[in-house]
């Protein structure tokens, strides 16, 4: 027996309907296959930028922003790739035979190690992955190479960075999705400590699959910090399907029917519109001027208003080609919302509060960086639930250089590797096959 009455339809990001009649709970982070490989992978994946490394020693550029003449090392890492590699999942695995995975890309530049889930099992956080990769890979080169004792820590230092002098691994060959524990803002955070331009590049710059994957960490982060508890949960899946997953076409249908001339004014009166077609919202009483608007499902709504938030986002940055103006977009959009139908915005107005603050951090008089720096664990962007973090990685997948901090810049290593996996790539086909 379904756990919802809700039944939702689930399209791609072309408008072509995947699985019709899908129960609600199915694209439940705690149900969906899907969804829990996205975060199983996400907690034990580590890319290896061999190449990196090996560039780094031979210049002897090892860490932050080190130098160190005089302890430069030619060490031909990816000539030797196939011995390295084969060490790295030796040294990983903890019984033969076990799920530990190793994938090369870029011609052996690049590996994607997936540690075996016995060491995630036995560990209380998921750094052991990201630890347990990096000192296999420091091993693997220091015997592949012979080097000696005197120079085994100039390896390691290219391999681990800055760490243990900087808390992460700053500057080093070994990389995963998710932030170090230590920089997580508060419980439960650390799906939601992904920035921007991770997604970005994850996706291949598809606005639409970027915010399906952003929307995945940011709902199974929701979970996992207590927000899904209770009737809070169907708001929660809601805000999922019809934002993040595109239920029913919404997303698709308002970006494809404005996207040419529209503006994010049209937006709005093409939601409401739809939400009047589709019996989510009716006119109550009112005056002879205005007459707002009532709803029998609050929650229901609040998905509504979120799915026209990233549509009008689309629309907005799409035309533009900036990425910039997502955050002016979070803001006006709800606010012309609220004040067309006397309902609240998008997540009961705290989309419209990390809007006001995410202006000022990103490029008003503080212009401390771009949009594609941020995630959901930020002090501005983490206070609406989820639906704020899909659309600036859609707005950033639109973005056409506006940034100080473009997604290759930052983040290319990510769309080189976790980009090749079908699930990170394409969130939503992955999620809809799986219900």
């Amino acid at each position: 027996m379904a756990k919802y009455k809700d039944v939702i339809d689930l399209y791609d990001d072309n408008g072509k309907l995947l699985k019709s009649n899908v129960a609600l709970e199915k694209i439940s982070p705690l149900v969906n296959p899907a969804v829990k490989k996205i975060i199983d992978d996400t907690k034990r994946t580590v890319a290896v930028n061999l190449g990196g490394m090996q560039d780094a020693l031979k210049t002897g550029k090892i860490g932050k922003h080190q130098q160190i003449l005089g302890r430069e090392l030619n060490l031909d890492i990816v000539g030797n790739v196939d011995a390295i590699e084969a060490k790295i999942k030796e040294y990983v695995s903890v019984t033969a035979g076990d799920d530990t995975e190793v994938k090369r890309f870029n011609g052996g530049k690049l590996l994607l190690v997936k540690v075996p889930s016995s060491r995630i099992a036995a560990a209380a956080t998921y750094d052991a992955a990201l630890t347990s990769v990096a000192a296999a890979t420091t091993y693997a080169v220091v015997e592949q190479f012979n080097v000696d004792m005197f120079n085994a820590n100039t390896v390691k230092a290219a391999a681990f960075g800055s760490y243990p002098v900087t808390m992460d691994m700053a500057g080093g060959a070994c990389s995963m999705i998710m932030s170090i524990p230590q920089n997580n803002e508060s419980l439960g955070y650390a799906l939601r400590n992904i920035p921007a331009n991770q997604s970005v590049m994850m996706t291949h710059r598809n606005a639409m699959q970027g915010a399906a994957l952003a929307a995945t960490f940011e709902q199974a982060g929701q979970f996992e910090m207590g927000n899904a508890i209770g009737p809070f949960e169907r708001a929660q899946l809601l805000l999922f399907a019809y934002q993040g997953l595109n239920a029913n076409n919404i997303v698709y249908d308002l970006v494809k029917k404005n996207g040419q001339t529209g503006t994010v004014g049209t937006v709005v009166q093409s939601l409401v519109e739809r939400a009047i077609e589709d019996k989510v919202i009716t006119q109550g009483a009112g005056s002879a001027t205005f007459k707002a608007y009532e709803t029998k499902d609050p929650m229901l709504w609040n998905a509504y208003a979120s799915a026209g938030t990233l549509a009008a986002t689309m629309v907005n940055c799409g035309a533009g080609r900036f990425a910039q103006a997502v955050s002016s977009t979070l803001l006006y959009f709800n606010d012309l919302l609220e004040h067309e139908t006397g309902l609240p915005g998008s997540d009961f107005g705290r989309t419209m509060g990390v809007a006001v603050g995410f202006s000022f951090f990103s490029h008003s008089i503080y212009g401390g960086g771009g949009p594609g720096i941020f995630n959901g664990n930020h002090v501005v962007t983490r206070h609406a639930a989820g639906v704020g973090m899909p659309c600036i990685v859609a707005a950033c997948a639109l973005d056409a250089g506006t940034q100080m901090f473009s997604p290759e810049g930052t983040s290319k290593v990510y769309g080189d590797t976790f980009g090749q996996i079908d699930e990170f790539a394409n969130p939503i086909q992955a999620i809809a096959k799986a219900v």
